[in-house]
């Protein structure tokens, strides 16, 4: 196992590169004590298995709570002026895709500065900086596409686990930032090379940190979140750029992993597969990189390079194809949205200006398209989509199945702008590789 090298600097701040905006304080005080037992009340969330004592709008890992791009949130604007919705506060950042993620008043940021990764920890209201753990890197993207984290931070239970490019993982404390433990997955596996890196999020189930390796024999690994222990090892499957959901059906738990060869399904606990689904384009230069889209016994799988979606009836031991093709949704890298029995998403190739589009999700019946969109990260939140585009733009847009209903739209970052937004207690986080922005999206 590598050893660090570089120690977490406990600096509080005095040389972040912080703008406060002076925005008067839209949140409510908690005054009485039945406000005050309702608000605890909520902030009890079972994430994935594991009971973590969170506040119920954080952010605490990739496309959120329910790993779905769907936030609970309410009473957030219908509209925005015409520059976009007020910034509370922006920082200078470094290279890299990797999502902020914000719990317990905590914004996590993994970013590369010069030859080192850097996860900080940020106070998510104001952008002062908390903690920073900065280890050195020699990742060179081989295709010039960055060489920053592309892997999402998960905080659970007062731990946050990060994924470097360059596959090395780390266990640091939620409070201090001090390292628990880390590996190195490339020293340890040895895992075949990859087009752009690790980028993968991992998914934490009970005890066990999830990962598509990627490996021969090991490609899922589950390790001990509290030791780093490899705890089992399954399939051969090469690493995607896709991350894992997890969901409970018809009395089952699975764990579902749109790995370089396709769709697999299995059981937490011990690694045993319960079914696998060919699904991958037969392009060598091609990735498969949306996450799956669980709704009740239906999963939804898309990529991109000739290979379209399918959409898959889910058994305790199998799936059942329902509908598959090429002309409805082609997911080069962003995941797609479900709500109300239908899909929000991208169809085709970044390189090409991809299309945002509406699909009836059990027929596969296009609903609208809005040609020439681009690809962007999207959020759901009270019943609005909010977009982040790869030029920067901001983008607020109805989420209905009837037409294209763009409601306010600003420009405000730089491409390529392809970090997942983060949507926590009425505060929208999104960053380009220059810059991490705040705003506030609350009435």
């Amino acid at each position: 196992m590598e050893q660090e090298t570089t120690e977490n600097t406990g600096h509080t701040g005095e040389d972040d590169k912080i703008i406060l905006f002076p925005v008067v304080s839209v949140f409510p005080v908690v005054r009485s004590r039945s406000s005050i037992l309702s608000l605890l009340s909520l902030c009890s969330l079972c994430l994935c298995g594991e009971l973590l004592f969170l506040q119920a709008a954080d952010w605490p890992q990739f496309l959120g709570p329910n790993r779905n791009g769907v936030s609970a949130e309410t009473g957030l604007l219908e509209t925005w002026p015409e520059k976009g919705p007020a910034v509370l506060w922006e920082k200078t950042v470094g290279e890299g895709y990797s999502g902020p993620v914000v719990a317990g008043g905590k914004l996590i940021l993994f970013h590369r500065v010069g030859d080192e990764d850097l996860v900080e920890c940020l106070d998510a209201a104001t952008g002062k900086k908390v903690w920073s753990f900065p280890y050195p890197t020699e990742y060179v993207d081989r295709l010039g596409k960055g060489n920053g984290p592309r892997s999402t931070p998960l905080v659970a239970a007062n731990r946050v686990f990060t994924l470097g490019a360059q596959g090395r993982l780390h266990c640091l404390e939620l409070d201090t930032g001090k390292k628990v433990w880390e590996r190195s997955l490339q020293t340890d596996y040895q895992i075949p090379e990859s087009f752009f890196g690790v980028g993968t999020s991992p998914i934490l189930e009970g005890d066990l940190l999830l990962i598509n390796v990627g490996a021969p024999g090991a490609g899922i690994v589950a390790f001990d979140k509290d030791t780093g222990k490899e705890v089992w090892k399954a399939t051969d499957d090469e690493a995607s750029y896709s991350s894992p959901v997890a969901a409970s059906i018809d009395g089952t738990r699975h764990v579902f992993f749109f790995t370089r060869d396709g769709l697999v399904s299995l059981d937490p606990k011990t690694g045993a597969v319960h079914f696998r689904k060919h699904w991958r384009s037969r392009q060598h230069a091609s990735v498969n990189a949306a996450t799956p889209i669980v709704a009740k016994d239906r999963v939804f799988i898309s990529a991109s390079y000739n290979t379209g979606a399918v959409l898959l009836r889910i058994r305790k031991d199998g799936a059942d194809e329902i509908w598959s093709g090429d002309e409805v949704m082609s997911n080069h890298y962003n995941t797609c949205i479900y709500r109300n029995g239908f899909l929000y998403g991208f169809d085709g190739r970044q390189e090409q200006t991809a299309q945002l589009r509406c699909v009836h999700l059990e027929t596969g019946q296009v609903q609208w398209t809005q040609e020439r969109f681009g690809c962007a990260s999207l959020v759901l939140a009270d019943r609005n989509l909010i977009a982040l585009t790869e030029k920067g733009d901001l983008v607020l847009i109805e989420a209905t199945h009837e037409s294209y209903q763009e409601k306010a739209r600003a420009a405000f970052l730089t491409f390529p702008c392809r970090a997942p937004l983060a949507l926590a207690d009425g505060r929208l986080y999104g960053r380009d590789e220059k810059k991490l922005v705040c705003w506030n999206v609350k009435k």
